[in-house]
């Protein structure tokens, strides 16, 4: 079996820009707790931005076969809607490889860090989640400058 990290010596650095986007469906009473600030965890949308952040930058350490690169900027937007939030993950650089492992990544893991700090309230009598899912976590765009 062949593992090899793709050798980019040869290629030139240019701007390089990916947006992902994905989805995490809550309850409605969730959505309006995060909207009033009221959720016990405290700063739902403040807290999934930071970790969307954080997430880009440690994305050759999560997945061992995408290059370090130099992330020269990451703007992460989140939108409330009536049965869940919608997080969209920019991500530029300037440099041999693109950044849509970092995009997707920073959009998994904001979401993810919504269903930690929403987790008791979406949990029904059972412990269960039933209704509570992160779905279409896609690139949106991507751009080689």
């Amino acid at each position: 079996m062949k593992i090899q990290m793709i050798d980019i010596s040869d290629k030139r650095d240019v701007v390089r820009i990916a947006r992902a986007k994905g989805f995490i469906k809550l309850k409605p009473e969730t959505v309006k707790l995060i909207s009033e600030g009221k959720v016990p965890k405290g700063d739902v949308l403040g807290v999934a931005k930071t970790s969307a952040i954080l997430a880009v930058k440690k994305v050759p350490e999560l997945i061992p076969l995408t290059h370090p690169i130099h992330i020269t900027g990451v703007n992460v937007r989140t939108s409330l809607l009536d049965d869940g939030v919608e997080m969209e993950v920019e991500v530029k650089s300037i440099g041999k490889t693109g950044v849509e492992m970092e995009a997707l990544t920073g959009v998994a893991i904001g979401l993810l860090t919504i269903w930690d700090m929403t987790k008791g309230l979406e949990k029904n009598e059972q412990g269960q989640y039933p209704t509570t899912a992160i779905r279409e976590i896609k690139v949106v765009e991507k751009v080689k400058q």
